[in-house]
């Protein structure tokens, strides 16, 4: 399976916010990442919807966390950004198969991807920080300065 890119910003953002411990704005989210600023906010809006970040308009606003990095888990980020429900086509929906009352895909792959959700579940936002505030920090200090210089 491969996460898409929305999904990948999206954790990306969550591990910021969660080592700074400040809000930031989107600009300085895609800076740091050299993303582009508006695939980001459509990110941004997405972890809103979920509840995950919590987002502040006008002068000296910008976003942060929703909950503590522990309440957040990473399986649930995913399942709220990816479409599981239609992992494959015929896993929709009102999916039209010719061939649906033969085929044993579905359940070995809706059971891959279970498997898959329920290791995700064993993480949370907290985990993927651990002991990596420091090194993601400095590690996005240097991409920043680096982006700036070149």
């Amino acid at each position: 399976m491969q996460l898409s890119l929305h999904t990948d910003y999206a954790l990306r953002v969550m591990m910021l916010l969660g080592a700074t411990g400040q809000q930031m704005t989107i600009d300085d989210i895609a800076a740091r990442y050299a993303i582009s600023r508006n695939h980001l906010a459509k990110v941004v809006q997405a972890l809103q919807a979920e509840g995950l970040v919590e987002t502040l308009r006008g002068r000296g606003g910008g976003l942060r966390l929703a909950r503590d990095p522990a309440d957040i888990g990473i399986g649930q980020v995913v399942r709220g950004l990816e479409r599981v429900d239609s992992f494959v086509s015929c896993m929709g929906t009102g999916a039209d198969c010719s061939i649906i009352g033969a085929c044993r895909l579905k359940p070995v792959l809706a059971g891959a991807l279970e498997a898959f959700l329920a290791h995700l579940d064993q993480f949370t936002l907290a985990d993927m920080l651990a002991d990596r505030r420091d090194s993601l920090l400095e590690l996005l200090a240097f991409a920043e300065t680096r982006e700036s210089v070149g």
